[in-house]
């Protein structure tokens, strides 16, 4: 082990002088890269003395200068950073004031540009159909418009490449838009909404993963999240390492040489550094030398602040167990380890290999070839060869005779020994009766390895005393493989600290255990076990210069790790070359040895190849060229700048590892930070004050940092500039102050930029919580001091301001998204239009998600997110107003605009009947009443022009007009309710219009409808042939449907008094529709009534006594002698029954309206009973004609069951109309039965089923 260096004993003014003039540099800002490599520490002090010469200017050595600058810069960056992180692995090693905290929020897994692209193209492959996963259309439908509305919004893939958008965000903003959704849906019985919800989260996370990734997502999660969690030494070592931009090697070097794995030397540090302090606070106090404070009284209470904080570190110190390297400290390793075995990383969980853990298996063949010089025995004798692995089985050859003593015979053998010891002995059978085991010829003995030739070979055998065979010799070959997990094995000299602890030649074995476990072992013979091991994890191999202490090896090289050292020798460079190769691949180091002859064929000039690693090897008191930075003087070292620098490049590399921190430090950041903070004095307020310049550097770059966090720095600033500090320190210098003032401005500025911003700052309402926290960090900034409130109206007049600027930049993005500017110069006025209906969508869309992700930050002022939107639409309404003015006149295609504009308006609160939405009533105002005016003057010309040309042919329910008429009014009216027009009282002055001019136009289409039906009927006949032509029905039908038409079209809603004066004028449209219908019911009844009265006339002509009767009568009596003659009246009876059945049909076929039907047959049959009543009634002194009486009888009788048949109650077919007819029918029958019985030929009035139809 390295001795500790003292501070103290090795002071050197120059280099002190080199690092006052790093760290100038470092105070001024250093570049954000990794650093790069370091030179010769020699060609350092010659540099900087070239440097602080005068330079000559010519042109020709600008460049030269430039350049030598350059690396003067960078080597002056390389050692600050590598003193730096000898500070950092202190508190890292030995902590004594800070632990990793434990409560703080996990932070997620943060998503990149290529995971975002992947995502897009799952959820596309979602909605082609092209995945197993099964759903219905409404959650099709939500992955849509989650698809279209998130996913491809520019503002995510800007979040995204801040690095502030994680997994959970997209979640979370998914899980929001279905709640509403899946609320808005009706009830299903037994499928409650809430299984729902989980059903589609299970869905939209089988989207996500999609199904390659199924199997090793969860496996990736848990390593996150231990990573996030509690992190070792080790870890902490390696991060740091990657933030200072310090190589592996450098930090063995440094770990080695500062013995940081020695509590007892790292407490002794300690104390020294505490002891520095406060020597430098006495000094501070004597020779008066302060910092600048605001007060002069603070300087005293400076020096008891340092005096106060060094005595809290002793005790702190103090209160350490002070055999930390004792038996009671590995015990709690133990436990830790039990504990956090997940982890599976560090040396503190490390599992430490036993000897059983490396024990190999060795396959040996032995192939016994020939024995050559075999001279003591008869050629006839018999021989043959044994061979074993000593501790194993032994076999034996085939037997062969003594002349040829030849085999070819092959032995397998395994055994566990990697230096095994194997035995061939040749044998010749003894002859003698007595003799119990066969002679021994020779033998020999031989230490096969691995790496042992495997060709066949002779050797010469050992044979017995006196033995004539002097030159016995066995060809022979041993071929021993190498196990797969054996990756190298040879003699080396070795010499370790804690194993090999002797300079001499071993045999060594590289064994691999696992994948990530290798063991360096060393064996002796015959053994399974190796004597020693060593495991490689952690330790980095490269080429070393021989060592001239050392006897024995020639070619040199070392394993280094923290706190050991072992140096290995070989004996020629090829070997050396293997063993450093193979030991390269079993350490896993980034860093690639290379020769010292490679190298210098590599650069014959001598240029910088690996320099920076090259002086660590010079021999400077075997500390490898750290021994600058590990013996400085920490005391004299200005820790805030150092500290500012540190934080920063921790900063950067938390802001670009995989979590989405939003500007958050990691548990060991934080760890890390605060112990060097205490332990070297950094000041609270300078901590955060460089802490919040970083971040708002930071997010005005475009990283999303949580505001919480620039809230908590900003008030423990300001307590402490104020002089409100819990921690009690009432010191505050004038450059912290002046450094808050300005950071202040900075911050009030970054605020009101990401609130004018809010909609790209904070899209989707992500993070979540943020713009509500932006708002609550802008009031406590707006403060004046930390104990008064700043007046409400002061804070809503900035964010008025604000939201104003926000109206700006959110329509100005919106137009140039749509490339509105360009269609609105040059399109035409319809295209314009369509252009500005599009606007109008993406503008509603806007408003809508404002409302849906950012309306709960502003739940403090509501009315200025009215205001904004108001501001918003104010600047849509100068290009709608535009395009609506290079519409033509009469152009209806607007309206379309003012449905979704309106639609939008009406549902807000805030919104409704606000500014722009007066001001859009006030556009569409003329051109609705103008489009209602034309309309009207429209309907009534079709009507009169219909009307004129109607052939009244049936259509649906009525003719061709009516039709026409019908949809016109309706789709007027549902028009005009669609508009939902806002202002209450035009909107009832528009139904009332329409109403009213649908009762005029429907009155006037009726009465028309009348006159028509009239000179209709006028022109049919009135014999039996008449038959009602389908244009009455039509012109029927017409005023049914007119009648269902006006519940629909001429009904007002409205209040009491209103509603009583339109029911009156309401019912004049339904009663002269029902006048119109009775008119032209009883017209039809008096038009078939006529035909009627037709055939009674005819049988007028048979009336008794008339000239016509008698001779009829004669006739017929003559001409039945000798022909049969047909029955005089039964043709004119079929003929009516015929005309009224078939009427009946056509009426119910053809009219639509069942009750008007009914009241048509009714009359129709009280109508036709009277004319025959009163017919019989003038001939009541007459006695009817045999063929009177016949017609009669069967006309009255199919009439009363033809109409009773078409649904006529009772009650009017029995009327006492009808029992008149009949009892005159049936007197006149029985008359005739006694005069002239078979003269009525079976026709009678009783009720028979008999009778022809």
């Amino acid at each position: 082990m390295l001795d500790p260096s003292s501070s103290e004993e090795e002071s050197d003014e120059v280099l002190e002088e080199e690092r006052r003039d790093a760290l100038v540099a470092a105070g001024g800002g250093s570049p954000r890269s990794l650093p790069p490599p370091a030179r010769d520490p020699r060609g350092r002090e010659a540099g900087a003395a070239r440097a602080a010469s005068p330079s000559p200017s010519p042109s020709v050595l600008s460049e030269g200068r430039e350049e030598q600058e350059r690396l003067q810069r960078e080597e002056r960056e390389k050692r600050l950073r590598l003193q730096l992180y000898v500070f950092v692995a202190r508190c890292i090693a030995h902590p004594f004031n800070a632990k990793q905290p434990t409560d703080m929020a996990r932070r997620q897994q943060k998503l990149n540009k290529q995971q975002l692209q992947i995502l897009k193209e799952r959820f596309q492959a979602f909605l082609n159909g092209e995945t197993q996963i099964v759903a219905d259309e409404a959650f099709c439908n939500a992955v849509r418009s989650y698809y279209e509305v998130f996913l491809k919004s520019d503002r995510v893939a800007r979040m995204v490449h801040s690095g502030g958008c994680s997994a959970n965000d997209f979640r979370d903003v998914f899980k929001k838009n279905i709640e509403k959704r899946v609320r808005s849906l009706p009830e299903i019985d037994g499928l409650s909404k809430e299984t729902v919800l989980s059903s589609w989260l299970a869905k939209y996370d089988a989207i996500y993963r999609g199904e390659e990734d199924f199997c090793k997502q969860p496996n990736r999660m848990a390593l996150s999240a231990v990573s996030e969690l509690i992190l070792s030494k080790e870890q902490l070592y390696e991060m740091f390492q990657q933030i200072l931009g310090i190589k592996k090697l450098e930090h063995q070097l440094i770990y080695n040489a500062c013995q940081l794995d020695n509590g007892d030397e790292q407490a002794a540090q300690i104390r020294r550094e505490l002891d520095g302090r406060l020597q430098l606070a006495e000094q501070m106090a004597r020779e008066r030398k302060f910092p600048k404070f605001v007060t002069r009284e603070m300087e005293n209470m400076y020096i008891e602040e340092l005096r106060s904080s060094v005595n809290l570190l002793m005790a702190n110190l103090e209160s350490l167990p002070v055999s930390k390297g004792g038996p009671e400290f590995k015990l709690q390793k133990l436990k830790r380890s039990q504990n956090s075995a997940f982890l599976d990383i560090g040396d503190e969980n490390e599992v430490q290999l036993s000897k059983s853990d490396v024990v190999l298996s060795f396959t040996l063949e032995i192939v016994i070839m020939e024995v050559q010089g075999l001279k003591s025995v008869a050629p006839n004798r018999i021989v043959y060869c044994t061979m074993e692995v000593e501790g194993g089985e032994k076999l034996q050859t085939d037997q062969a005779e003594a002349s040829r003593p030849q085999w070819g015979t092959q032995g397998d053998f395994t055994t566990t020994h990697p230096r095994p010891v194997v035995k061939v002995k040749l044998f010749t059978e003894s002859t003698g009766v007595l003799a119990l085991e066969d002679k021994e010829l020779g033998r020999v003995v031989l230490y096969p390895t691995s790496n042992s030739p495997k060709s066949p070979d002779l050797h010469k055998m050992i044979v017995p005393k006196n033995s004539q065979d002097s030159d016995l010799k066995i060809k022979l070959a041993v071929r021993m493989d190498k196990p797969p997990h054996m990756k190298h094995c040879g003699y080396l000299y070795a010499l370790g600290q804690k194993v090999w602890k002797r300079w001499k030649k071993r045999y060594f074995v590289l064994v691999q255990v696992s994948q990530y476990t290798f063991a360096m072992c060393s064996y002796r013979e015959k053994k399974s076990e190796p004597q020693e091991l060593m495991q490689l994890e952690g330790y980095t191999v490269d080429y070393t210069a021989p060592h001239t202490g050392l006897q024995g090896g020639r070619m040199f090289f070392n394993a280094v790790k923290e706190g050991d050292t072992v140096i290995f020798a070989s004996d020629d460079e090829q070997d050396r070359i293997l063993w450093v190769q193979a030991m390269y691949r079993a350490t896993g180091q980034s860093y690639k040895p290379i020769p010292a002859s490679q190298a210098q064929k590599m650069n014959p000039k001598g240029g910088n190849v690996n320099t920076d690693i090259s002086p660590l090897y010079t021999d400077r008191g075997q500390k490898h060229g750290m021994d600058e930075f590990i013996s400085a003087n920490p005391c004299k070292f200005d820790h805030a700048s150092l500290f500012r620098l540190l934080q920063r490049q921790t900063l950067d590399h938390r802001l670009n590892d995989s979590y989405s921190c939003l500007g958050w430090f990691s548990p060991g950041q934080v760890f890390v930070l605060d112990e060097y903070c205490a332990r070297y004095g950094v000041r609270g307020c300078h901590r955060h004050l460089c802490y919040l310049s970083e971040l708002i550097e930071h997010s005005e770059n475009g990283s999303v940092i949580d505001p919480t966090l620039l809230h908590y720095s900003f008030a423990f600033c300001a307590s402490h500039v104020h002089g409100n500090r819990p921690d009690g320190i009432g010191t505050v210098s004038v450059e912290e102050k002046e450094r808050f003032e300005e950071i202040k401005d900075r911050l009030s500025s970054l605020l009101e930029n990401q609130i004018s911003h809010f909609r790209y700052c904070f899209p989707f309402g992500r993070p979540e919580g943020a713009l509500k926290a932006t708002l609550s960090l802008l009031e406590r900034v707006l403060m004046k001091d930390i104990a008064t409130p700043i007046p409400a109206e002061e804070v809503k007049k900035v964010v008025r301001k604000c939201l104003e600027k926000a109206a700006l930049i959110n329509y100005t993005r919106l137009t140039e998204y749509a490339k509105i500017e360009e269609t609105m110069n040059q399109a035409t006025p319809a295209r314009k239009l369509e252009e500005v209906l599009h606007l109008a969508e993406l503008c509603i869309e806007v408003l809508q998600q404002n409302e849906e992700h950012h309306s709960e930050a502003f739940a403090w002022w509501p009315e200025l997110l009215a205001e904004h939107a108001e501001k918003f639409l104010s600047l849509y309404s100068v290009d709608m107003d535009s395009a609506l003015e290079a519409q033509p006149q009469d152009s209806w295609d607007s309206f379309p605009l003012f449905q979704l504009l309106n639609n939008a308006l009406r549902n807000d609160t805030f919104l409704c009947n606000g500014k722009f939405h007066k001001h859009l009533q006030e556009i569409f105002v003329p051109m609705v009443i103008r489009y209602i005016d034309l309309m009207e003057s429209s309907i009534a010309q079709s009507i009169h022009r219909g009307l004129e040309q109607e052939s009244w042919q049936p259509v649906n329910n009525g003719s061709a007009t009516s039709e026409d008429l019908f949809w016109k009014l309706d789709a007027l009216q549902m028009f005009v309710f669609d508009l939902h027009w806002p202002e209450p009282e035009f909107a009832h002055h528009l139904e009332q219009r329409l109403k009213l001019m649908a009762t005029d136009m429907i009155e006037a289409c009726v009465k028309r409808t009348r006159i028509a039906f009239e000179l209709k009927l006028q022109k049919t006949n009135k014999s039996t042939d008449l038959r009602i032509p389908s244009s009455l029905c039509t012109m029927f039908n017409v005023l049914v449907d007119a009648k269902k038409q006006t519940a629909k079209l001429c009904i007002l809603d409205g209040g009491q008094e209103f509603a009583s004066q339109w029911q009156q004028y309401h019912s004049k449209i339904d009663d002269l529709i029902e006048e119109t219908v009775k008119e032209i019911i009883s017209l039809l009844v008096s038009k078939v009534v006529s035909v009627l009265e037709g055939v009674l006339s005819k049988l007028s002509r048979y009336d008794e006594g008339t000239f016509f009767s008698s001779l009829v009568s004669f006739t017929v009596k003559a001409a039945a002698k000798y022909v049969d003659v047909p029955k005089p009246g039964m043709d004119l009876a079929d003929t009516y029954i015929m005309f009224v059945r078939q009427n009946q049909d056509i009426l119910r076929e053809k009219v639509n309206e069942e009750m008007y039907i009914e009241k048509l047959f009714d009359q129709w049959y009280s109508s036709s009973m009277k004319v025959i009543c009163m017919w019989l009634a003038d001939r009541l002194d007459l006695q009817l004609h045999i063929y009177q009486l016949k017609t009669l009888i069967k006309i009255v009788k199919k009439t009363y069951r033809d109409f009773r048949l078409q649904g006529v109650l009772e009650g009017t077919l029995n009327s006492k109309t009808y029992d008149t007819v009949h009892s005159r029918l049936t007197v006149e029958e029985a008359t005739v039965s006694v005069t002239d019985a078979g003269g009525l030929q079976g026709i009678t009035m009783k009720d028979s089923d008999e009778e022809e139809g």
